[in-house]
């Protein structure tokens, strides 16, 4: 007799019986029956285990419930029964089954199960009837249930003919490279032929002719949003790479993806990497081991960047070596990241010189590309000189890039060409209407006359056609709405307005008029919840709703349309693409009601804890154009990550604090409508990151704007910096010397803090040490008055670095360097936890006078991260050992037992002392090596120089007065990059 799902609580109760009866007997024997069950269940990914069949029942009997219920999980949604059995029992089920006959049987009686639905179950019925599906030209959807179907069958005792795994896993990867690209042509793509022969010619690719040759700069594809530079590319893409007589080599990075930075091209190039390993797989392992050492050097990068930042958070640090340490790790960013490409672009060669097209072109394309889209950009410059290193080996190298218009750099050798997409033509458009269901050709002529050739307006078209039905007076309508087209001069006028209103009829076509009066207002909101729906905007939109459950029906109503996406659990937000639309349509009486609803947006977020809401809150105000110096005095620490990209949604001024306070690169367009304190918070940074390149030639371009400056502005301190680096040095103490007294004035302590560092190393490389010293005490002064205790000790570290002489010499016990010392340890431990570079640093520039300061610091923060630290220990040990050859057995015993815990069983064990050292660092034991390792007896001092120099590492204890790059015997003054 069948079980009804009202007595599974019965069941459930008498097996909990059962087994708490059972005693200790945790391995009973399968019995028939339930190994019968787990047979009929071993070749469906899920089962309703109600509805589960054994061989020759007529209908099921729901015995499965009782028999498996050890042996599956529950998956899927709730209030459904649906169970997976567990992999071990799967396997065990699949062995024994009698054969392929007892498999087809299995699957046969159960096809209800699974009935139309892709999954694996139906390749395994294709396999074992006899019909095996072709993996060619399959997606990658459909390759994964074959692959699953072929590793499950393969446990089957006697079925045969089955493919490779491993070509199936190729073919699997293939059709996942050109997932995105199909992905992007998804929907009809129309027209466009001028513009792909565009990108055919500029790859070489033209029919009839021959490739151009040499190098080539990027090709950028720009225009406004919605237009389709990213269909475009991937119809290229598609068109070519399939096509035998033209297939090349290609990688499509898309930096919206997570797991990819514009910010770190080591990213790109181990994508790139990944890519071609599918292309080309004989040299998969190869690329995949490239592929790795990217990771790595992106998180090298990553940690160098943070520490960069901790020198770059006190004005005393950053202004002695903060800056220098940015240039430093740029070049040593660029230095890796530039042999890296080189490395993919030799194995490259290579694959295509074997395959016997060693003259095809390489296409990289950048999509996503706008936020490393301005005027000195690191990661521009960065990608630059990797293409330039790339091309040194694979001249064929063309890069076509989606974004705005090209933004020129200072070291770029040459100008990017463009290509400016505009609308379709009218043949194309109305094809695309067609193609999106516009079945009448006068009605879809009559609509791209009106609509114009914008692929986004030209699909909202369709829909609202598609929405209006077949009734002519609808149809005629809804043309009659829309306006004449007008001339060039108003033509962005006119997509904004065409759109506007194709978005409002697609609205009027929901039925709830609550849920539609909703609709649009809700626009505003980034997030909407059953709670914002009563608080924000029930009211402005002329709605009574008074209780939760109202508002959780026309949440639940809402959530529903296509028009919006689940956010998380109880939350949706607007599709991109519709918010975009509407978002710049908020004049007139619809503009009153969609400021109320931010008015109250703002009351909402306002009276709530949190930083998301408080991101919200200030979101809304620059929405509504409040002053951004009211709205800056609402910002918490956290609210970034809630605002990235927001300024694209605000007006230049409000996008510009943005922008200043996200530390972003600015367009010219938010520059030009900044507040004087925004635009020079943009500008600094940007004069940051052309000095972190060596480009300060391109610096002093930009400091010559928008003065005066504010007393507090960072720009004083850059343009001293400037003038420095071109060898104007007493023009940059002028420039200090002005600047200081109005930051004192203005009580900016921190700036005034930088400006008096600044003098001091400035008087430092001038052999004014007399001013060196009064700039420095006064430094320390400033900073122990206004208790900026880490400040202080900041102000005391550059005075050790820039005047050891100085300070050796001074009375014992008042010298700087034990009052360095004295302040370091008077801060609690989460103090300097958070300031982990600037302990390091000290403990490494003191462990002379002070030797138990690097145990301190190893107890409190460690050695860097990075694989440095382990190199530069391994050294300093091998040089002691060389001094004193006593030393080598206490320091192998040390080895020894430091690396013995962290090796895995049955592995070999690491060869050489800097091999154990990396062993250590691997398994976080380094900090307690270091710290054995200098309990022994040495008395060359080598080891504890090798401790604080791994210490330092970063932190500018490498250079010798914390200025090498400025003092008397720096390289020549820098213009517009490296030589």
């Amino acid at each position: 007799m069948s079980i009804g799902r009202s007595d599974l609580r019965e069941i459930f109760a008498t097996r909990l019986r059962e087994e708490l009866r059972a005693g200790d007997d945790d391995s009973p024997a399968v019995s028939e029956t339930r190994r019968a069950y787990r047979q009929a269940a071993c070749l469906l990914t899920r089962f309703d285990p109600l509805l589960l069949r054994l061989p020759g029942e007529g209908h099921p009997k729901g015995g499965a419930v009782l028999e498996l219920l050890d042996d599956c999980v529950a998956v899927g949604g709730a209030g459904r029964a649906t169970w997976t059995l567990r992999s071990e029992v799967r396997e065990e089920a699949l062995r024994s089954l009698a054969g392929p006959h007892a498999a087809l049987r299995a699957l046969a009686d159960n096809a209800a199960l699974f009935g139309g639905e892709p999954g694996p179950e139906r390749a395994c019925l294709a396999y074992l009837s006899g019909h095996p599906p072709r993996p060619e030209g399959r997606s990658a959807d459909e390759l994964t249930d074959i692959l699953q179907a072929v590793l499950w069958l393969s446990c089957v005792p006697g079925v045969s003919g089955l493919p490779a795994t491993e070509e199936l896993q190729r073919e699997l990867e293939r059709a996942r490279l050109f997932e995105p690209l199909e992905r992007l042509v998804g929907g009809p793509f129309q027209g466009r032929d001028r513009e792909l022969a565009r990108l055919r010619e500029y790859a070489g690719l033209s029919e009839g002719r021959a490739p151009p040759p040499g190098p080539a700069p990027p090709l950028v594809v720009h225009g406004p949003g919605g237009i389709g530079k990213s269909t475009l590319l991937a119809a290229f893409l598609l068109g070519s790479v399939r096509r035998p007589e033209q297939g090349f080599p290609f990688a499509y990075v898309d930096f919206e993806r997570p797991t990819l930075s514009v910010h770190e091209p080591a990213t790109l190039i181990g994508e790139a990497a990944r890519q071609l390993g599918v292309q080309y797989p004989a040299y998969h392992a190869e690329l995949d081991v490239l592929a790795q050492e990217c990771q790595r050097a992106a998180r090298l990068e990553r940690e160098d960047e943070e520490r960069v930042a901790q020198l770059h958070r006190l004005a005393t640090t950053r202004a002695t070596v903060g800056r220098g340490s940015s240039r430093e790790m740029q070049a040593l960013a660029t230095e890796r990241e530039t042999d890296l490409f080189r490395r993919v672009a030799d194995v490259l060669l290579r694959a295509v010189s074997a395959a016997g097209r060693a003259d095809t072109p390489f296409v990289l394309v950048l999509d996503s590309f706008e936020a490393a889209q301005y005027r000195g950009s690191p990661a521009l410059g960065r990608l630059w000189a990797m293409f330039l290193a790339f091309r040194n080996v694979y001249p064929r190298l063309r890069v076509l890039v989606s974004g705005r218009a090209p933004v020129g750099h200072p070291a770029q050798p040459m100008a990017s060409l463009d290509l400016e997409l505009g609308e379709l033509d009218r043949e194309a458009a109305v094809a695309l209407l067609e193609a999106c269901g516009v079945a009448d050709p006068g009605v879809a002529r009559a609509l791209a006359g009106r609509v114009g050739g914008h692929p986004l307006s030209l699909r909202l078209a369709a829909r609202a056609a598609a929405l209006a039905g077949k009734d002519p007076g609808r149809t005629g309508a809804l043309i009659d709405d829309l306006p004449e087209r007008r001339d060039e001069f108003f033509h962005q006028v006119d997509q904004m307005l065409v759109q506007g209103i194709l978005y409002d009829r697609i609205l009027h076509h929901i039925t709830d008029e609550r849920v539609r009066r909703l609709a649009h207002p809700g626009l505003v909101l980034r997030i909407i919840t059953p709670e914002i729906i009563k608080d924000v905007l029930a009211a402005p939109c002329g709605l009574r709703v008074g209780t939760p459950e109202e508002a959780r029906a026309l949440f639940d109503e809402l959530a529903g349309l296509d028009l919006v996406e689940p956010y998380r659990p109880g939350t949706v937000r607007h599709r991109k693409d519709v918010r975009a639309i509407m978002l710049r349509l908020t004049g007139g009486d619809r503009g009153a009601l969609t400021r109320e609803v931010e008015r109250r947006a703002v009351q909402y977020y306002a009276a709530r804890e949190g930083v998301e809401a408080r991101a919200e809150e200030i979101y809304h105000r620059l929405r509504l154009e409040e002053d951004p110096r009211a709205v800056e005095e609402r910002w918490l620490p956290g609210v970034e990550r809630f605002l990235a990209g927001a300024e694209r949604e605000m007006g230049p001024r409000a996008a510009a604090l943005l922008t200043a306070r996200l530390g972003t690169g600015a367009q010219e367009r938010v520059m030009a409508g900044a507040d004087q304190e925004d635009w020079e918070r943009m500008a600094a940074r940007e004069v940051e990151d052309l000095l972190a390149q060596g480009l300060a030639d391109a610096a002093l371009t930009r400091l010559a704007e928008r003065r005066p400056w504010t007393p507090c502005s960072a720009l004083h301190a850059l343009l001293a910096e400037t003038l420095d680096r071109l060898g104007r040095l007493e023009e940059a103490r002028r420039v200090v010397a002005a600047a200081t007294g109005p930051a004192e004035r203005a009580g900016c302590a921190h700036r005034h803090l930088e400006l008096l560092l600044l003098s001091a190393r400035l008087a430092r490389e001038a052999g004014d040490l007399a001013g060196a010293e009064r700039d420095l005490r006064a430094a320390e002064d400033l900073a122990v008055r206004a208790g900026l205790e880490l400040e202080a000790v900041g102000a005391l570290l550059a005075r050790a670095r820039l005047l050891p002489r100085a300070d050796a010499a001074g009375p014992p016990g008042g010298d700087a360097g034990t009052r360095l010392v004295r302040r370091l340890r008077l801060l609690p431990g989460s103090v300097l936890a958070d300031q982990p570079v600037l302990v390091r640093a000290v403990a490494s520039q003191m462990h002379t006078r002070y030797p138990g300061v690097l145990d301190e610091a190893l107890d409190v923060v460690g050695l860097p991260a990075g694989e440095e630290a382990p190199r530069v220990l391994g050294a300093a040990i091998c040089r002691a050992v060389s001094r004193e050859p006593a030393l080598l057995g206490p320091v192998m015993e040390v080895l020894r037992q430091e690396a013995a815990p962290g090796r895995r069983p049955g592995t070999a064990p690491p060869s050489g002392i800097t091999g154990i050292l990396r062993l250590a660092h691997a398994h976080g034991s380094l900090d307690a090596l270091a710290r054995r390792l200098l309990e022994v007896p040495d008395d060359s001092g080598e080891i504890a120089a090798g401790v604080a120099e791994a210490m330092g590492l970063g932190s500018g204890g490498d250079m010798p007065g914390g200025a090498a790059e400025h003092s008397a015997a720096r390289p020549r003054a820098e213009g517009n990059g490296p030589s």
